[in-house]
């Protein structure tokens, strides 16, 4: 490919905020790609897979960060406490999404796990005017969710700069919450400001500054990660069965059907006795067909155990 030499910003030298953005890695110009409008689709898609490729070995540099953050996280959300996301454009969307996620996927609590983006619900299919440049913002999105010690914040931002992510960071300290600075650029304000920093560091763009694209892709990735092994930890999955999905619509209630037969190897007929036994709960389901309790007592022994169907069914006689 033909390469065109960059130029560099007339504003540059006098624009502080270009100054910034221009130094970091995740906004920095390709010159190799710099005629790729001109390549055959085929090729652009090749060259696009190929950077995508490279995200997953970026998030494993990470992998020792994440497990301790997701520890932290566990132990805390055991006593009450909730994750939260912060962030703003498509970092906000993100968190937004992995929260959404949770309930259907975990029978999470509303509010257990929060996606905070700036600007509110709005922004989540528009662009809301300076949203992400008001630290306040973030902090009255935070106070409005009465923060504990036992709360987690993690301040998702591409940058490590975003004032609103920043925002949410700093306060939650101060307030005593745990917090997780999630960035894509090395030595990030954000990774300085929390307690635990998850810097997975991509490189440049495809599409110069685009980081909705591999810096979106390493934030997904260990978005996916913090949610679903923290829940993993709290007893949420029995083996890599989601043991309390929540059974909303049709497709989900034959999902139910099929982790109890995975995890009992019971009978259609027995499955159903054992789930309307109790109430379409599929954890107290299995343990009712493992262990040859009733709805009640099943119910008694998740309890007692905190919801671990493994230690429930160690409780169990014989």
């Amino acid at each position: 490919m033909t390469s065109s030499t960059p130029r560099t910003p007339r504003t540059s030298r006098t624009d502080p905020l270009l100054s910034q953005l221009s130094a970091l890695p995740t906004e920095a110009f390709r010159a190799d790609l710099a005629e790729i409008d001109r390549l055959p689709t085929p090729e652009i898609a090749r060259l696009m897979n190929a950077e995508d490729a490279g995200v997953p070995a970026a998030v494993r540099t990470q992998l020792p960060r994440i497990a301790a953050v997701i520890d932290a996280v566990a132990a805390r959300m055991g006593r009450g406490g909730r994750l939260v996301y912060a962030g703003a454009g498509t970092a906000g969307r993100l968190g937004v999404l992995d929260a959404s996620e949770c309930p259907p996927t975990f029978n999470t609590a509303p509010g257990v796990v929060v996606g905070l983006i700036a600007g509110g619900p709005d922004a989540l299919v528009s662009s809301v005017e300076g949203a992400e440049d008001s630290r306040e913002l973030a902090v009255a999105d935070l106070d409005a969710l009465r923060l504990t010690p036992d709360d987690t914040v993690v301040g998702v931002s591409a940058s490590g700069r975003t004032p609103y992510a920043l925002g949410a960071v700093v306060h939650a300290r101060a307030l005593g919450a745990l917090t997780v600075g999630l960035a894509c650029n090395p030595g990030s304000a954000l990774a300085s400001a929390a307690e635990h920093a998850i810097e997975v560091v991509v490189g440049p763009e495809l599409v110069t500054g685009s980081t909705r694209l591999k810096a979106g892709t390493a934030q997904k990735l260990v978005l996916n990660m913090l949610s679903t092994i923290t829940m993993i930890r709290l007893g949420k999955t029995y083996g890599n069965l989601m043991v309390d999905v929540r059974a909303s619509n049709d497709k989900l209630r034959a999902r139910s059907r099929r982790i109890v037969a995975l995890a009992t190897g019971a009978g259609d007929e027995e499955i159903e006795a054992a789930l309307t036994a109790t109430g379409g709960e599929v954890k107290h389901a299995i343990l009712v067909l493992l262990a040859g309790v009733d709805g009640p007592t099943a119910a008694r022994l998740l309890e007692e155990s905190g919801g671990h169907l493994r230690a429930a069914l160690a409780a169990t006689p014989g």
